[in-house]
């Protein structure tokens, strides 16, 4: 065969034989390594295409071995001769592999070699083709790399499921985190419906097919719902499903990625829940200042009405007169007693907490719980054996406890049942937010009963609020209860749905101590005071100061008068021998009641205080400290209460010396 250098133009192809013509297509060729091996190996001819990416000239390889084009390591491998003994063998032999360039360097060649017999079957040598794929192998290896990187990377996810779906919803690939969060493995999943991890409801809802024919329609979807695992647990999953298009724009499949969020959603649902009681803490919080302040002041008008009532009385008054006067008496005791139910939802009206075994308290209750709960409702104890002993007022517990049963009777339709259980509530047990850790005992009223709508739940212990007709509650039922609870230092919670009934919840703190014995006071004498004592009366409410005045001199007493506390240690700086100080707690001025009585008994160590107040004892000790060492009497006051206060100071020994 001629070699390129051979080979001169012609004008005519027409001239040119067809071997010819044969010869320059191969020589013309540059893309391909065109040339013939001899049997044994040796390169017989080389076209254009085999000197522009072999670099070597037609005179500097003719004659030479073609292992000259492999690496070393291909040479000692013996893959020249296995190449030519498969394309001697079988006809043909194709391979990838590195070769190496006239100047050292390497590239990817994609070769072929084919056998060539004569007519006589006679093997005359070899044709060998070699293509240069060096920017194909790389980008193709750049894609394998990607690809793998990528697959790595899904199969590395366990926080979230990836994998495909067919366009017809099938699982076609499935990572770790599908099997971390679902349970399958992929031999287990792969050709399945993607619905299978629907709940049952769901499927039948038709949500698996509506999820695929908006993300077909749409190219995407997203959503959250309950999945169920291999196991028929469920979890609540954040799921996105994409259309993935191939490259004509037809529809290949769908990606989808699901996490589990039920963490995050519990987590949610615990703030919403916090909040929401963080909400109604300080909404009670505000009613109960500014209720406390409404009934401190309110108790200061019933102080003049139900002194001068007193005062009053002590006059001779015709028949018809005493009866307008028991009559005003009685409307001013319930006005007193609706302040003190204001004061007990404030958390202000002082308690008498003792250890109390709490199923006995019950049990010597019953009575007159199962005459509240009348003839149609049921009324069943479930009192837990060893209940821990809890520190409680008695008297205003059995108040809550009756005011529950109450409520729970009127909600009742007939032949419900009421429910009162108690039970002890250990530090692992779930309890309110805000309440503190450690044991406590918990008492529950569960009726049967209508139920409540979650907004009228939330403001049931507000007070005045009632469902109820017009007239027939005061709407303080409940709040007295959440106002004993809270002063308790526990807490009441509310559990209510329409038509199933309601369980209010008493959290009770828990006394390691043993009830204490009652303790047995002697009567005080009933005598009045003396007359001839002095008393000074500060009070910045004249009405109320006139008739405080009223009052001691009806005892009495001779007495002095000031509006502020300044005026007051004026009075005391001047004037010897004044016996009592009788000031109100609040007044104005810089100087409160409780700054005047420290200063007076510097001034006069032999006056007796005594200390007034529309706020009970614990609201006044959070605000002014220990008050133990003082007498105080509460407003609205009577005159017998306001006598048996003023003996009280009569027989103790000392002035100075504690209640």
């Amino acid at each position: 065969m001629s070699t390129e250098k051979d080979l001169l133009p012609l004008s005519d192809s027409s001239d040119l034989s067809a071997a010819q013509r044969l010869e320059l297509l191969v020589t013309g060729v540059t893309d391909y390594a065109i040339y013939m091996i001899s049997p044994g190996g040796h390169v017989t001819s080389w076209n254009a295409g085999a000197q522009r990416f072999k670099g070597y000239t037609a005179d500097e390889v003719i004659g030479r071995h073609f292992s000259m084009f492999y690496c070393e390591e291909d040479r000692n491998a013996g893959m020249p001769e296995r190449a030519l003994r498969t394309a001697l063998r079988e006809g043909r032999f194709e391979d990838e592999g590195w070769r190496i360039r006239k100047d050292g360097s390497r590239f990817r060649a994609s070769v072929v070699i084919d056998r060539i017999l004569d007519q006589a079957g006679k093997l005359v040598g070899y044709a060998k083709i070699t293509r240069d794929i060096t920017e194909r192998w790389t980008a193709l290896q750049a894609l394998r790399q990607s690809e793998r990187q990528f697959r790595l990377l899904v199969q590395g996810v366990t926080d979230y499921a990836i994998y495909m779906l067919s366009p017809d919803g099938e699982v076609t690939s499935w990572n770790a985190g599908a099997q971390h969060i679902k349970g399958y493995q992929a031999e287990e999943i792969i050709g399945s419906d993607f619905s299978r991890f629907y709940t049952e409801e769901d499927r039948k809802a038709g949500l698996p097919a509506m999820a695929l024919e908006t993300a077909r329609r749409t190219g995407r979807f997203e959503g959250e719902g309950w999945r169920q695992r291999k196991d028929g647990s469920r979890f609540w999953a954040q799921v996105v499903m994409d259309a993935i298009y191939d490259d004509d724009g037809m529809l290949a499949g769908f990606a989808k990625i699901t996490r589990d969020i039920t963490e995050k959603r519990h987590a949610a649902a615990a703030l919403e829940q916090a909040n929401v009681a963080l909400f109604q803490s300080q909404k009670m919080e505000a009613i109960g200042q500014l209720t406390g302040g409404l009934a401190h002041d309110f108790n200061n008008l019933l102080a003049v009405i139900v002194s001068g009532l007193d005062l009053m009385a002590l006059q001779p008054q015709h028949a018809g007169m005493s009866r307008v006067l028991d009559s005003m008496q009685r409307a001013a005791s319930r006005g007193a007693s609706l302040t003190q139910q204001l004061l007990s939802f404030a958390r202000k009206q002082p308690l008498q907490p003792d250890t109390h075994d709490v199923n006995e308290l019950i049990r010597g209750f019953m009575t007159v719980l199962r005459r509240a709960a009348g003839p149609v409702a049921e009324l069943v104890f479930r009192l837990a054996p060893d209940l821990h002993a809890a520190l409680i007022d008695e008297a205003r517990f059995e108040s809550a406890l009756l005011n529950l049963v109450i409520n729970a009777r009127d909600a009742m339709p007939a032949d419900g049942v009421i429910t009162i259980a108690t039970e002890n509530l250990v530090p692992a047990m779930p309890r309110p937010a805000g309440l503190p850790p450690g044991d406590m005992v918990r008492v529950s009223v569960i009726d049967t009963g209508s139920g409540m709508p979650p907004e009228v739940a939330q403001r049931a212990f507000d007070p005045f609020f009632t469902t109820k007709e017009a007239g027939t509650s005061s709407g303080l039922g409940l709040s007295q209860v959440y106002g004993f609870a809270r002063q308790s230092g526990g807490d009441v919670t509310i559990d209510s749905k329409p038509g199933k009934g309601t369980t209010v919840t008493l959290y009770l703190p828990v006394s390691l101590a043993q009830p204490a014995p009652a303790i047995q006071c002697e009567e005080a004498a009933d005598a009045r005071p003396a007359a001839g004592r002095k008393a000074l009366l500060v009070d910045d409410e004249p009405d109320v100061l006139l008739v405080a005045v009223e009052l001691f001199h009806s005892l009495g007493y001779e007495v002095l008068t000031a509006g502020n506390g300044k005026d007051a240690l004026r009075i005391l700086e001047r004037e010897p021998g004044i016996d009592v100080l009788f000031t109100d707690v609040v007044i104005p001025g810089g100087i409160s009641g409780m700054d005047l009585a420290s200063q007076a008994r510097r001034i006069s160590p032999r006056t007796r205080i005594l200390l007034a107040s529309g706020y009970p004892l614990p609201a006044l000790q959070a605000e002014h400290g220990e008050l133990r060492e003082y007498t105080l009497l509460t407003k609205p006051y009577r005159l017998a209460e306001l006598a048996q206060k003023l003996r009280e100071l009569d027989s103790r020994a000392a002035p100075t010396s504690p209640r």
